[in-house]
């Protein structure tokens, strides 16, 4: 920092907040803190009395910290991602379209290792709307080092760290297991909820069958669901370890590689998540989820409908975040369940 005549300050960055008084008309700054001053600025400083004027010094491989935002912007901005600013430093990400925010948390961190860069974003895997804050970048100081952005650059690797993933499935088969059900002894109560979760994705569903216990049953109508074809098969019902509940088996035997039978979340410990060879998607739904407001097919079902393949892995890690607290009102997403 040093101070220069006004005229000696062009193209330099101001440090502080400079404010303008004008009786009845306004008190606040004219100029703020990280302004790079213009020619044009000069005839302003000096009706507010200011001939000397306190700048950082803009050298040869430092950045100014608005280029440095647009740098860290550079690196983050994927698909479907649009950016406001910078303001005062600060550029914003906002979602282009409804979909699944997807970036890699490691990476996150290791450009936020770096001294004097930092990255703010909402959890990895959320699903958004169009228009929804996504993250927000700066660097610390008015001033910075370009190696500094250098090094995040190599930090974050080949291609942008961030984008929305549009949901992709559109269609969907939901299979209701139990004789109860078949024989109309009880009112299917759970098909509704599925329903209602699918449209908040836009996803439809294109057929609904109800079969009777056994595993060649539920296998038989998994094989009578995939002849329409859908993006997506759900089977309702079945899901517990008692030995009448064939669904996991039925899932198996339809030709399913099973990726997961069982995760570490309550509510949804039961759940059931296959592929088919041709990279269609089942899942079993456990019990819970006709029942309590939030469950894992809720944290499941985005990641699905954007078309992002599970590991064994994903659901492994869901251990942290992964409790229902089970308030009297949810407000589920906002809260910390499914966010590890």
């Amino acid at each position: 920092m040093k101070m220069l005549q006004i005229e000696d300050a062009v193209g330099q960055v101001l440090c502080h907040d400079m404010t303008r008084i004008v009786q009845g008309e306004m008190k606040g700054p004219q100029f703020r803190k990280g302004h790079i001053i213009q020619a044009a600025d000069i005839p302003m400083l000096l009706s507010m009395g200011k001939e000397q004027i306190f700048v950082w010094e803009k050298r040869p491989g430092m950045l100014h910290e608005d280029e440095a935002a647009e740098a860290l912007a550079r690196i983050c901005r994927g698909a479907n991602i649009r950016q406001s600013g910078p303001i005062e430093g600060k550029i914003e990400f906002f979602a282009e379209t409804d979909g699944l925010f997807c970036f890699d948390t490691e990476t996150l961190n290791r450009i936020n290792d770096i001294e004097d860069l930092v990255i703010a974003a909402r959890h990895a895997l959320s699903p958004v709307k169009a228009g929804d804050k996504l993250a927000g970048m700066k660097a610390v100081p008015l001033v910075i080092p370009a190696e500094k952005l250098r090094q995040a650059r190599e930090a974050a690797g080949e291609g942008p760290l961030m984008q929305v993933k549009p949901y992709l499935l559109k269609s969907a088969c939901v299979i209701t297991t139990g004789s109860e059900i078949a024989k109309g002894l009880i009112t299917d109560t759970f098909t509704p909820v599925i329903m209602d979760k699918l449209a908040g994705y836009g996803i439809s569903v294109i057929k609904h069958i109800i079969t009777g216990d056994g595993i060649d049953k539920v296998a038989g109508a998994i094989a009578c669901a995939r002849k329409e074809n859908p993006d997506l098969i759900l089977c309702t019902g079945g899901m517990s370890v008692d030995p009448d509940d064939n669904t996991p088996g039925a899932i198996r035997q339809s030709g399913a590689a099973i990726v997961s039978y069982g995760a570490p979340v309550m509510p949804g410990v039961m759940f059931v998540l296959g592929y088919y060879e041709d990279g269609r998607p089942i899942i079993g739904l456990p019990g819970c989820v006709m029942y309590a407001a939030a469950t894992i097919f809720d944290i499941v079902l985005p990641r699905v409908a954007a078309g992002l393949p599970m590991k064994r892995r994903d659901f492994s890690r869901m251990g942290n975040g992964g409790l229902c607290l089970g308030c009297g009102v949810c407000h589920y997403p906002i809260c910390p369940f499914g966010k590890g």
